[in-house]
């Protein structure tokens, strides 16, 4: 079974128990806020349409379509972003400026795209530019430049998820495209450096991050979503207590069809289906990772690389958050958390990735 149709399979997979976990975890919440338990599963379902239709644009469509059209691209987001901070047509939410005021009581939130942004400026510079990518200015500041503007916009969102998430996926497109690590790795514990001073200086994440050392200090506080989840993994054991069952949900565990929903995975459904969801994304790095191996050029590569890496890595932070094994980002589990922005950029950027593996298949017939 080639790569392709493995990709297919797991994906599919993963947004169907995304909406069956959706239905089960949003229940509660969906009738406190709008009086109506499939509020969200209605909202989900229909950013699946749009994002279905998407991945059919980014499967059909040749993706040197998408590496031409880089600049125009990350200059729309660019702007996108920009407006995030414009009284009126931004929203703030919980002290954060992530979104964009949309019709209908819709939201939108940009960064979502700047994903693909990043990953596709990143691709179109080092597939066009195979003498520069070697040098100092070629391989290091001019994409260091491209990716230092999409993140200087997003973090002062105080969107630090995302911004840790594209710039290390940036960061491993560098080093993979060739970039000197002689220069690569004192810039990149450079913006570390720069990313932990802000940290320092936003009380809200210094209270995660201590909240993170010390969960039980903080178990009514900063720690309390966290100390829950972990809670929902104990009760649900080996086997689970069973699809909707959860009590975390109803009670204790805040916004758990969002960026907490794999908790309520391990309640309801056990440590078995945990792992076997931890599974599928694996396999989705190793179908992406040889995608990219067959990709027909360099741009493909690095495009193709840059999506799986950058999906896995959300995956692999998501995980790593929900089980105490890092601070809470406020990222949302792909293909599975609610969030219409995220589930619809991934769905395209999954069907970027198949027309990879299509013109990988077609070049290798042409031979």
């Amino acid at each position: 079974m080639s790569a392709r149709v493995i990709l297919i399979l797991v994906v599919g997979v993963l947004v169907v128990f995304g909406l069956v976990m959706l239905f089960s975890t949003s229940g509660p919440q969906g009738e406190k806020i709008a009086g109506n338990p499939y509020y969200f599963v209605q909202r989900q379902a229909a950013w699946l349409v749009v994002g279905l239709v998407a991945a059919v644009v980014g499967a059909k469509v040749d993706y040197r379509v998408w590496l031409k059209a880089a600049w125009p691209v990350l200059g729309v987001v660019l702007v996108l972003l920009a407006l995030v901070y414009v009284p009126g047509i931004g929203l703030s939410v919980k002290g954060s400026r992530r979104w964009l005021h949309l019709p209908l009581g819709l939201s939108f939130q940009p960064s979502e795209l700047a994903k693909f942004a990043a990953i596709n400026a990143l691709a179109a510079w080092y597939g066009t530019k195979r003498r520069e990518r070697g040098g100092f200015v070629g391989g290091l500041v001019i994409p260091g430049a491209i990716l230092g503007a999409l993140l200087a916009l997003i973090v002062f969102e105080t969107d630090f998820g995302a911004t840790i998430l594209i710039g290390a996926t940036g960061g491993l497109m560098m080093f993979v495209a060739g970039a000197p690590v002689l220069f690569l790795a004192p810039a990149g514990a450079a913006a570390v450096g720069v990313l932990a001073w802000m940290i320092s200086r936003n009380p809200e994440r210094m209270g995660r991050i201590l909240a993170f050392r010390h969960p039980e200090q903080y178990a009514q506080g900063e720690a309390f979503q966290l100390m829950n989840a972990l809670y929902a993994f104990v009760a649900g054991g080996l086997g689970g207590a069973g699809l909707g069952q959860s009590l975390q949900k109803k009670f204790y565990l805040p916004e758990a069809h969002t960026d907490f929903i794999f908790a309520i995975i391990g309640e309801e459904l056990g440590l078995f289906f945990s792992v076997g969801v931890v599974a599928l994304f694996v396999v989705f790095l190793l179908c992406g990772i040889r995608i990219s191996g067959r990709a027909p050029d360099v741009g493909g590569r690095l495009l193709a690389f840059g999506i799986t890496a950058l999906v896995s890595l959300q995956a692999a932070i998501n995980v790593g958050v929900v089980t105490g094994r890092l601070p809470t980002k406020g990222l949302p589990l792909p293909f599975i958390s609610f969030g219409g922005t995220s589930l619809m950029a991934t769905l395209f950027m999954t069907g970027v990735l198949l027309n990879v593996a299509r013109q990988g298949v077609r070049a290798r017939l042409r031979k």
